[in-house]
């Protein structure tokens, strides 16, 4: 872990909407809705990478401590915002790193024309050019969700619920609202994300599942590409 970035903690609740109303009941007199979140939330789309080896995938599957992930994010299919981030990983603390693109540079990368990336002046944008051409960084996953998000100032804490998590298929065309999707959780379950910089408050603290039960690593790229597996042929890199 380097110590010029700035990890959070992150842990992860897959609960059912039963919990999730209560849970919202106890904390709305103390965090707010995102101000971003109109009519209760947003829907997020992520496009996923992953190298040749899949290493994303292989090393959250093999519970390695220390990992990285690439995704090109954007908000209700819109190109108002769109980014470019990287997320490590060190056992349960996260630091992201994030880089703008326009909409035409996601479609360069989707045809595979990576040389404005080494001329960006951002040093993600430069480092994810090395991956593509390096490692064979190519397009892997489409993963939707719709994010309920709450804050509290104190500690820097975010609490979200991402419910109606699907995996979108057809095209890596993230712009696409007519992508068809297809479901990757049970019905009525849905995933709670705690993230805190330097404390998580008592009032929040008290309101967390019990972790015993509900405590859990579940990863919306690693559901998300599991389900889609049989579209990619992804399975003959393991082909005896």
């Amino acid at each position: 872990m380097s110590t010029n970035e700035k990890y959070r903690h992150e842990w992860k609740y897959l609960i059912d909407t039963a919990q999730k109303e209560l849970i919202c009941q106890r904390l709305s007199p103390f965090l707010q809705l995102d101000k971003h979140a109109r009519d209760g939330g947003y829907m997020i789309r992520s496009l996923y990478f992953d190298d040749y080896f899949n290493t994303a995938y292989e090393e959250k599957d093999a519970g390695v401590l220390e990992r990285k992930k690439y995704r090109i994010r954007i908000y209700n299919c819109s190109d108002n915002s769109i980014k470019l981030e990287r997320k490590k990983k060190f056992g349960s603390y996260i630091y992201k790193e994030a880089a703008p693109l326009t909409r035409d540079e996601v479609y360069k990368i989707l045809d595979g024309d990576y040389d404005f990336l080494l001329q960006s002046p951002y040093p993600l944008c430069r480092e994810f050019y090395f991956e593509c051409v390096s490692n064979v960084m190519r397009p892997r996953t489409v993963v939707d969700y719709d994010r309920e998000p709450w804050i509290l100032d104190e500690g820097t804490v975010r609490v979200t619920f991402d419910m109606d998590v699907r995996a979108a298929v057809g095209s890596y065309d993230i712009f696409d609202a007519t992508l068809p999707t297809l479901s990757v959780l049970e019905d009525g379950k849905c995933v709670m994300e705690v993230k805190y910089t330097e404390f998580l408050p008592k009032v929040v603290r008290e309101v967390l599942p019990d972790r015993a039960s509900e405590f859990t690593a579940v990863s919306k790229y690693v559901l998300c590409y599991e389900k889609t597996e049989y579209m990619n042929s992804f399975k003959y890199w393991y082909e005896n």
